[in-house]
């Protein structure tokens, strides 16, 4: 297991975890913030909302945030890449 010292060291793993609990659950939607919606401007520049069955490439950006939402508008999970 890698060493991780908050503030000296990180790792994707930290950013993930950290939208992972922000957004799982919620809706993502164009302008509102609210307990149960999350607002597209507040994510990281690189990023995308994949439906189910969306076509994405497959290539893998390190810094990009891919938020994967069921067929009723709810986050199920996230991760980098």
């Amino acid at each position: 297991m890698p060493l991780v010292v908050p503030g000296v060291t990180s790792s994707s793993g930290d950013k993930t975890e950290e939208w992972r609990n922000k957004l799982v659950g919620k809706t993502v939607s164009d302008d509102s913030h609210s307990e149960t919606n999350f607002c597209k401007k507040e994510l990281p520049e690189q990023c995308r909302v994949i439906k189910p069955g969306m076509m994405v490439t497959k290539d893998f950006q390190p810094d990009r945030l891919n938020v994967h939402v069921k067929d009723d508008g709810t986050v199920s999970h996230v991760q980098h890449g």
